[in-house]
């Protein structure tokens, strides 16, 4: 195997196995326990068993993403330029760590701290970090910043979803 193929090898093996690290995390952090259960929940909500599955989705193409971006050379020979793309990939990188700890802190508010409030209030930082991981991927490829629409999305409707449980159960905290 060359320097290029093995280099891309472990790009793809990298992202694969940091987006299953937070799905597993957030997996874990997540309890549908009787405290869930006893949620109010708005007739639009879809059911549990769509989640996996979404969120399956949603972290395969943030690691297809963060790959195509990060493996996305945008350097030509100087450099001024190869440092240049060394410090962007670096901020790439950055923020998907950023990501992946918001989307993870989201699920701890909501899931095992019983904090819908506080989890509706961190779900707008982990809603801009997706659209900063949108910016940054697309100024390297199209494509990654594409791919990570659906999880802008699906994160927008969890917000409107969230709010909806706030609304329909607060306060929280006072037992």
């Amino acid at each position: 195997m060359n320097l290029v193929a093995s280099t891309r090898a472990r790009a793809i093996a990298t992202a694969a196995v940091s987006a299953l690290t937070v799905a597993v995390l957030g997996a874990l952090t997540t309890d549908l326990g009787p405290w869930y259960v006893g949620l109010k929940e708005p007739s639009w909500k879809p059911p549990d068993l769509l989640f996996g599955p979404a969120w399956t989705l949603i972290f395969a193409c943030a690691a297809a993403a963060g790959f195509i971006a990060w493996s996305r050379n945008r350097a030509s020979p100087g450099r001024h330029v190869v440092e240049a793309d060394r410090r962007e990939r670096e901020w790439m990188l950055a923020a998907f760590a950023l990501n992946a700890t918001l989307n993870l802190v989201w699920s701890l508010l909501f899931f095992r701290l019983h904090r819908p409030d506080w989890a509706l209030v961190e779900v707008i930082a982990l809603w801009l970090s997706i659209v900063l991981l949108i910016v940054l991927a697309g100024r390297r490829a199209a494509a990654a910043a594409w791919l990570l629409v659906p999880y802008l999305a699906w994160v927008s409707f969890a917000a409107l979803l969230n709010q909806a449980v706030v609304r329909l159960n607060a306060p929280f905290g006072t037992a």
